[in-house]
């Protein structure tokens, strides 16, 4: 029961002063059934004892938490629950957000980035350190460039289609190929002088 320390004072003095439930409840100043429930316990009791709600877990918990969730960031709060569950703690997936909100941990969506292999990670770093002490004039003597091939017809990638059982070569449902199809390759490049114009190569594949 959670009421304001104010709203209890209120009807503890209207009681007193000879008020019914009723016309408590009359007032408006609190929902029925909290009205009935401070005075039942006024006239048991003799006083109102509100019991703050305990906590389910502890502090040692709440780190094993926070540990299982740096352990695998993509787990979700309810799989976090199940977890938790088996260390003895017996909580919502609204819980475990909330534990997780105090420590820093909040929910977002995965920022994309290309993945890099242990050469790559390497290769990369062999690259920093031989080119480290290069100045901006010595990267201005320098042209980057690279190519990317486009098919003129089918592609070269797998396609997806919906499809009834004995339909695997009806033809809306194939994706048409040539042995050598035609390829335009576009070559561009770009330096501290800026940026070339783009060169295209019409070729087809032996």
């Amino acid at each position: 029961m959670v009421t304001c320390k104010e709203t209890r004072a209120l009807i503890i003095a209207l009681h007193k002063k000879g008020f019914t439930g009723k016309g408590i409840d009359a007032s408006k100043i609190a929902p029925k059934s909290t009205i009935y429930w401070i005075i039942k316990n006024l006239n048991c009791c003799g006083s109102i004892v509100v019991k703050k709600a305990s906590k389910k877990s502890s502090k040692r918990q709440d780190r094993l938490l926070k540990l299982i969730q740096l352990r695998d960031r993509g787990t979700t709060s309810t799989e976090l629950a199940q977890e938790w569950q088996q260390a003895g703690v017996s909580a919502s997936a609204r819980t475990v957000r909330q534990r997780l909100l105090r420590d820093g941990l909040v929910s977002r969506r995965a920022a994309q980035k290309t993945l890099l292999s242990r050469k790559n990670i390497r290769d990369r770093l062999i690259f920093c350190k031989r080119y480290r002490d290069w100045t901006a004039q010595d990267w201005g003597k320098v042209i980057f460039s690279d190519e990317s091939p486009f098919r003129l017809f089918g592609s070269s990638g797998k396609k997806l289609v919906q499809r009834r059982q004995g339909e695997l070569y009806d033809q809306s449902c194939v994706m048409p190929t040539v042995k050598h199809p035609e390829t335009i390759h576009v070559w561009g490049c770009l330096s501290a002088k800026g940026v070339a114009h783009s060169q295209f190569c019409l070729r087809t594949q032996p």
